[in-house]
């Protein structure tokens, strides 16, 4: 069957100067087809293959309910005004993480507290999380960061200790497991993203994943312009978003599920040799391992080098190379525009600022080729 592999989804990329791309989305006939399916039905919004794509995913990852949106961003929102966040309040979050995970509140109006994250892990430290709580805390946004379980037992016990609505941002992470059972199954409701980069895609798009059938009727409504389950076309029932799927994106979705076992074991095995040829290089260290509570589902492949200086001369290195990389991750509370709003500087989060200036992700994606891994491999130990 043939694949298509694309690469160079990351827009910070330099696509010309790529012999290797940094990353690309897994896609053969059965997308296609399944894609014609929707054009030819004259159905591409609001129809039947958005439902069975919801169906399919929940079943997937073990949750009763799932509401398919346009983007993993727009499902996070939608769960902090689920959740009541408003102007004023206060959510505690990690700094190491795209910014969505903290732009989804700051729209509702809230205040970021920034809870610094485990060295090992790099996922929010749950100590940082209690001592950052106060009268004015209503909610924790917890991440998985590049797809390993963040320390759900102990977050929740928080935010059930504090009375707090605890947000679940798993974009990074389908097919993770968490104490031996899927995330998304375990009840806190969360948020997977499909953009191109992740392991599975519906181009643009997310899912958010409920256990609560009234939840998930609100946010389909919210979805879709604040329309109910009755009603005409024009008769809107509460303030809602323009923030649904289309039905193109869900057959894509849908095509991407049939085969995602596969992908997942495809970028294991792309991770496992990554972890045979650059074991050895000094100078690099490799993400925390698995263990019996926290089993990864590989979404990029990042290394920590020594510093920050090393850092960028191996950037320029793999640049002159034709090797996609990308800095990952830049403290969020570090972006400029955090920087300008709330003054916020070096120092609040040193471990995360020490890893944000040290982490480096390197070309990764389901169908990344052995010898493109050593070629990648050679440069980095070139540059080191």
């Amino acid at each position: 069957m043939a694949r298509v592999r694309a690469g160079g989804e990351d827009p910070g990329v330099k696509l010309e100067k790529q012999g290797v791309p940094l990353s690309g989305p897994y896609l053969d006939e059965r997308e296609e087809e399944l894609v014609l399916e929707v054009l030819r039905s004259g159905r591409l919004s609001l129809g039947p293959t958005i439902d069975r794509f919801e169906e399919l995913f929940a079943a997937k990852v073990g949750a009763p309910y799932a509401a398919a949106v346009s983007s993993g961003t727009a499902g996070l929102h939608l769960l902090c005004v689920v959740a009541g966040i408003g102007p004023g309040d206060e959510v505690i979050t990690t700094p190491y993480s795209f910014a969505a995970s903290t732009n989804c509140f700051l729209y509702e109006g809230a205040v970021p507290v920034f809870a610094d994250i485990d060295p090992q892990t790099l996922n929010v430290d749950p100590r940082a999380v209690e001592a950052a709580v106060t009268e004015r805390t209503t909610a924790i946004v917890a991440v998985d960061i590049f797809g390993y379980p963040c320390e759900l037992d102990e977050l929740r016990a928080i935010a059930e200790r504090h009375g707090l609505a605890l947000i679940m941002d798993t974009c990074e992470a389908i097919g993770a497991k968490y104490k031996g059972a899927q995330l998304g199954s375990h009840g806190p409701s969360g948020v997977f993203a499909f953009y191109p980069n992740k392991q599975m895609t519906t181009g643009e798009g997310g899912i958010v994943t409920t256990h609560s059938e009234e939840e998930w009727r609100l946010l389909r409504s919210l979805r879709n312009q604040g329309r109910g389950d009755s009603g005409g076309w024009l008769e809107h029932v509460r303030l809602g978003f323009n923030y649904r799927l289309d039905d193109v994106g869900a057959a894509l979705g849908i095509g991407q599920l049939e085969k995602l076992d596969e992908i997942l074991q495809l970028r294991a095995g792309v991770a496992a040799r990554y972890g045979e040829l650059l074991r050895d290089i000094d100078g690099v260290e490799l993400l925390h391992p698995d263990d019996d509570d926290h089993v990864r589902s590989w979404f990029v492949y990042v290394v920590a080098l020594p510093d920050n200086e090393i850092r960028e001369r191996v950037i320029a290195h793999l640049d002159r190379e034709g090797i996609g990389c990308s800095r990952y991750l830049p403290s969020i509370h570090l972006q400029p525009y955090m920087r300008e709003r709330y003054g916020f500087s070096e120092g609040l989060c040193p471990i995360a600022e020490d890893a944000s200036s040290r982490t480096l992700a390197l070309p990764f994606f389901t169908a990344l080729e052995q010898d493109a891994q050593e070629r990648v491999a050679e440069a980095l130990a070139a540059a080191l």
